[in-house]
């Protein structure tokens, strides 16, 4: 039976809502703290997996870092939680949604516009690399806008977590979206963890002014030739100041790329630049970390309960409360909610009157004939196209979410693969499930 009250799925002071974003080694949740009422995004990494790759140290390490570092355009880290299998790094939730979005919906930007959220980005990008920590994996995904419109960087010392330093004292891990990625990264010959960041700075001041990638190609080779050698073009309606800040940070001679010093006193980003005004605490505690990355066997850790966190399980679909559909909202207006054509997202959403099992099967059945395995947990599904795509195999997360008794959600989101081939798996899928989706007065009158 579906009417019972769902009992929140907590961890510590938090209340758990639903996932909103995924990686190799990390889920990410949403959240709530239950003193304060507000919201926390938590980023939950599997203790084994951590273990398992020798990552413990590293790992430690970049926490403890990123937990120093308070800069209002670098998502705050807030605490590090740990149960018998799990690692619970509580970061600051930014409402604002991604920086591409933008793009996506509207094109290209005005120059002004760009100039400002370059100047945020590269204060951000400076600030942490004098502190030691390197982002490695910058991309649209990770710049995300407050509620002010202000650039917040996510994931910022958190990317390397599947990275190792070798005795060169360089990173030779290949990772990163490769149409972002520099070309010392790619060639596999150990890069400086600054100037590869700069790289991506790059292509980001590239496709906020131009509306598109400077490096795409279906064929990855090919996509590789043309980063080595840094062929782009530039379009015609950037200003020349623009135009050549843009070839000096795209140099892939990384000995001869331009620094942050040197973009800093550039003529085309000075303008109007306004650094922000901040003070850092210095009494920040890193005992949480400490405890969290004791040995879990250790009777220590059994000891220190403050830092040790039970869980509660999920036994049916999580219950969202008006607060979280809100948080989901862009507006306050409900119907942008079930919104099923959001232009090209990296998830989408809708509602449905049918049981939460029977959407469960529905979804298998439509899924399953477009090539994909399908794994079944409570009530969330991970389809997984045996075939690779663009960007290697497109996966899809789905999830199931009771806003009624009788009225249930579905989040349908691409957890890995390439967003068009998402948005084609989509069109496909809605076909199928179109008895599923619930129609209102309104939209039985348009269809008819």
């Amino acid at each position: 039976m579906m009417s019972q009250p769902k009992v929140k799925r907590r961890v510590g002071k938090y209340e758990l809502g639903r996932t909103i974003g995924e990686g190799t080694f990390a889920k990410v949740k949403f959240a709530r703290n239950s003193e304060t009422g507000e919201p926390v995004a938590i980023k939950i990494l599997d203790k084994e997996k951590v273990l398992k790759h020798k990552m413990a140290e590293q790992i430690k390490r970049e926490i403890e870092t990123m937990k120093l570092i308070k800069h209002p355009y670098v998502v705050q880290l807030h605490e590090v939680m740990g149960s018998k299998t799990k690692i619970f790094i509580v970061l600051e939730f930014v409402t604002g949604g991604e920086l591409f979005d933008k793009i996506v919906n509207h094109g290209r930007m005005r120059e002004d516009e760009v100039r400002r959220y370059f100047q945020q980005l590269i204060h951000a990008v400076d600030y942490c690399h004098s502190r030691g920590v390197y982002h490695r994996d910058l991309k649209p995904e990770n710049l995300l806008l407050d509620a002010y419109g202000n650039l917040k960087i996510s994931d910022f010392g958190l990317s390397a977590l599947s990275q190792q330093v070798r005795e060169d004292g360089l990173l030779h891990t290949t990772c990163g979206t490769p149409n972002y990625v520099a070309p010392e990264v790619l060639n596999d010959r150990g890069y400086d963890g600054a100037t590869a960041d700069l790289w991506s700075c790059g292509v980001v001041l590239f496709v906020l002014l131009a509306g598109y990638l400077p490096f795409d190609d279906s064929n990855l080779m090919n996509l590789y030739k043309k980063i080595s050698a840094a062929e782009f073009t530039c379009p015609p309606w950037l200003s020349f100041g623009a135009m050549k800040l843009i070839a000096r940070i795209l140099d892939p001679n990384p000995m001869t790329r331009i620094t942050i010093p040197e973009i800093l006193e550039d003529k085309w980003f000075k303008k109007d630049y306004k650094p922000p005004v901040f003070y850092e605490k210095e009494d920040t505690n890193l005992d949480d970390i400490e405890a969290v990355f004791k040995d879990a066997e250790c009777m220590w850790m059994r000891n220190q309960q403050e830092h040790h966190v039970t869980e509660k399980k999920e036994e049916q679909p999580t219950a969202m409360n008006a607060f979280e559909l809100i948080s989901m909202s862009k507006g306050l207006k409900l119907d942008n909610l079930f919104d099923a054509e959001q232009g090209f997202k990296r998830e989408t959403r809708f509602t449905s009157k049918c049981p939460a099992n029977e959407i469960i099967s529905k979804i298998e059945q439509a899924a399953k004939p477009l090539g994909f395995d399908v794994h079944k947990k409570n009530y969330k599904m991970r389809l997984e196209n045996v075939k690779s795509g663009r960007k290697g195999n497109l996966n899809i997360a789905t999830e199931i979410f009771q806003v009624a008794p009788s009225l249930h959600m579905v989040e349908v989101r691409k957890a890995k693969g390439d967003t068009l081939e998402f948005h084609k798996f989509y069109k496909n899928l809605s076909t199928s499930l179109e008895d599923v989706v619930w129609k209102t007065e309104e939209d039985m009158q348009e269809m008819k």
